[in-house]
């Protein structure tokens, strides 16, 4: 037993990976894996994209669910649904311009309408007044631009006639009984459902070409049985196929796969707190977020995020270890709405300028104690350390703790000035960095350090 435990143990340590790590699906190991993701560890910035037919309702995407709606009513959003203004060819523009790397674009939302020309459903864009594949469209705009492309599938689907109702289902039971599910489920069959979601999976992956990422939600499970998970979608296999179809492909963690170690490629916190960032760092993860409080278009909701905070999402995710997606929800006339673009606009002024502080970069190495109030994040292989000025100090200067001995150049990054720095007088280990009484027109400005 000693024996096997130590072999146990050399093999981890070989591998990279966490002792008595879970079962694995497939066989590659923990550095082919980190080779797989380099491209998207190092971009760090995202877009995601949620528009479908509640964009029309303009109410929340998960307008079916919050009121009730049945198919028959929901009908109208369908047969309404005409974006005139579809143009991805700006959507990826405006991406790129905002420094986002990558994109991932609901091609399936819970409600079930495809923006895709699936052979398995009429609940699609083709069959709309738009008379077209719009996820060709948007593939073809972002490629253009250099993007690397994603795809998003909900697992859910509100529309399937054999997607059995559950305890989110638009139509799940007041009563919750057992009696009622059983009594609304008679018909209806998930191994059929499972068979469309493969179907509609496979098309999606063999029919655009290279695809870069997959991100598939989501997983409800619950002992009452009304939930959702990895046997209802048949996880296992569907990863399987998704990893024949697209080797490369990089694929969240929704699937419900947590006993096994290669069951998704990143952790997604959604719409968390910057504060709660901190707790992933050493994992790979991605934060999703909102610029307001829904993904899909919401007319009448206002908690839009200032620049301010959509940096500090930015910054604190790169300075944790991990990527930011931020959600456009366009409009149903196929547009991003004022508030997203005037939003996007702010960012690509700040990355325009700062961006080597978030490309590439992560945490910083525990001897780099972070100045007062400030944010770090570091390029391992450029050897240069950013300090992400939060609170521009009046008095002038600020204090490196610690930093004697360890840089040899200072200056802004946004113009590359160059920015003076002297040891402490009461600290010989402390550098006292010094700035111009004037703060450069960005709200959080960025020193670049290069280190000895």
């Amino acid at each position: 037993m000693l024996k096997k435990l130590k072999l146990i143990l050399l093999l981890a340590l070989i591998s990279g990976s966490p002792v008595f790590a879970q079962k694995q699906i497939g066989t590659e190991t923990y550095a082919q894996k980190q080779k797989r993701m380099e491209w998207w560890t190092d971009s760090r910035f995202g877009m995601f994209i949620h528009w479908g037919l509640y964009s029309g309702a303009a109410r929340h995407e998960w307008v079916k669910h919050n009121e009730k709606i049945d198919n028959a009513g929901y009908q109208k959003y369908f047969d309404q649904f005409n974006p005139d203004y579809f143009d991805p060819k700006k959507w990826a523009h405006a991406a790129k311009a905002a420094g986002m790397k990558y994109a991932v674009l609901t091609t399936k939302h819970h409600e079930g309408f495809c923006l895709f020309d699936s052979k398995y459903t009429d609940y699609k864009a083709p069959n709309t007044a738009a008379k077209r594949d719009l996820v060709r469209e948007y593939v073809n705009a972002y490629r253009a631009e250099g993007l690397k492309v994603g795809f998003y599938y909900s697992l859910l689907d509100w529309h399937h006639p054999d997607y059995t109702i559950d305890e989110i289902h638009p139509q799940s039971p007041k009563d919750k009984s057992d009696a009622s599910y059983a009594q609304l489920n008679k018909g209806r069959d998930m191994a059929k459902y499972r068979q469309y979601m493969r179907n509609q999976i496979t098309e999606l992956l063999t029919n655009y070409g290279k695809i870069d990422i997959l991100w598939l939600d989501f997983s409800f499970p619950n002992k009452n049985g009304h939930g959702k998970g990895k046997d209802d979608w048949g996880s296992v296999e569907l990863l399987k196929l998704i990893r024949k179809l697209q080797p490369g492909i990089i694929v969240d963690n929704r699937l419900n796969l947590e006993e096994y170690k290669d069951g998704a490629d990143f952790e997604t916190p959604e719409q968390v707190s910057t504060a709660e960032l901190a707790k992933y760092r050493g994992k790979t993860w991605e934060t999703c977020q909102t610029f307001s409080g829904s993904w899909g278009y919401y007319r009448d909701e206002n908690t839009w995020k200032t620049h301010r905070q959509l940096l500090d999402l930015l910054i604190t995710s790169v300075s944790n270890g991990g990527n930011l997606i931020l959600n456009v929800g366009p409009t149903a006339r196929g547009e991003f709405d004022y508030r997203a673009t005037r939003a996007l606009d702010s960012l690509a002024t700040w990355m325009h300028a700062n961006n080597r502080a978030i490309y590439n970069c992560t945490f910083a190495p525990d001897i780099y104690k972070v100045p007062e109030n400030d944010k770090l994040t570091y390029n391992a292989k450029t050897k240069r350390l950013y300090v992400h000025l939060y609170d521009y100090p009046a008095g002038g200067t600020i204090t490196l703790p610690g930093y004697a001995g360890k840089i040899k150049y200072a200056a802004f990054l946004n113009d590359a000035s160059e920015l003076l720095y002297k040891p402490s007088a009461t600290n010989p280990d402390d550098l006292i960095l010094t700035l111009p009484a004037k703060k450069p027109l960005y709200e959080i400005p960025v020193v670049e350090l290069t280190l000895n």
